[in-house]
């Protein structure tokens, strides 16, 4: 997926220590490699993630290799933004977007 040094891959198996129990607000973007808009939201979530490091976390859910994730915040279309702080989901834009609108999502975090 061609990953920033400072976007993790969150799984099934680590989203919870990842993600719901993480100090900093957490920026995921649900994706998938069949995706067309993923390709395109990525470069950008990417940028992000290296702008913001230290004052939140970003990672990736790939939706077909964590499908209890995907089904647990009931994603039904890619690409799909979330953002978490103490656990909880504040923030959510499904689609293509842009840089502007995924920082007022952190930023209303």
């Amino acid at each position: 997926m061609g990953l920033s040094k400072n976007v993790l891959a969150f799984t099934d198996s680590n989203f919870d220590t990842e993600v719901l129990k993480s100090d900093t607000p957490v920026l995921i973007d649900f994706t998938a490699a069949w995706c067309g808009p993923c390709k395109l939201l990525s470069p950008i979530v990417d940028k992000l993630a290296d702008e913001l490091e230290g004052k939140i976390k970003v990672g990736k859910v790939d939706i077909d290799n964590s499908p209890n994730v995907t089904a647990r915040y009931g994603i039904r279309g890619v690409p799909t933004v979330m953002v978490f702080k103490n656990g909880e989901a504040v923030g959510q834009h499904v689609g293509l977007t842009n840089r502007e609108t995924l920082l007022k999502l952190i930023e209303n975090a």
